[in-house]
């Protein structure tokens, strides 16, 4: 992939988007995940908006992160809502069912009724760490869950929904320059 430089710093920039945005040439890569999360009473049922596999990566390689969705509530109660970013290594062959590590602070908010739709903003930089394996490809991941104490109310089996058109992540990659 080729670079812009700048500094010294070498730039490769990835985005993922969904299909109702407007395509951005061959950075283009992903699409939403998925369109509905499941509403229960835990705050561990993550899952996937957004996933983007990265080029291979260095230690030290530093990644500056942005990503954003949006879900309606159309169940009648308050719903929590989490989301965040996590990567993994593309690279291990175990994939997703290797170790995944949480990349940002967790954010949330209650998405009412009233309020029905709820934009998710979250953006991060994340340098690449020591033990990372030189070149393995990384998988940066947006994440949500959907929780509230009244998930069973209309029998369980609700979802908040994940509206496509309102979505991307973005991931630009800064390769550190060699030292001579």
């Amino acid at each position: 992939m080729p670079y812009l430089t700048t500094s010294g710093l070498q730039l490769a920039s990835v985005m993922a988007t969904d299909p109702f945005q407007p395509a951005a040439g061959a950075m283009a890569l992903g699409a939403l995940e998925t369109t509905a999360i499941p509403v229960d009473l835990s705050s561990s049922s993550y899952r996937t908006l957004y996933r983007i596999v990265l080029g291979g990566a260095d230690p030290g390689d530093v990644l500056d992160i942005d990503a954003d969705a949006r879900v309606t509530n159309n169940c009648g109660y308050n719903i929590g809502v989490a989301w965040h970013l996590w990567i993994y290594s593309y690279t291990n062959p175990l994939k997703t069912n290797g170790p995944w590590w949480r990349i940002s602070a967790f954010s949330g908010e209650n998405v009412t009724p009233d309020m029905h739709h709820m934009p998710l903003h979250i953006s991060t930089l994340y340098r690449m760490p020591a033990d990372w394996p030189p070149g393995d490809r990384p998988v940066i991941v947006m994440r949500a869950d959907a929780h509230s104490t009244a998930w069973n109310s209309n029998g369980g089996g609700d979802t908040l929904d994940v509206d496509a058109g309102y979505g991307q992540l973005i991931v630009r990659q800064w390769k550190l320059p060699i030292a001579a």
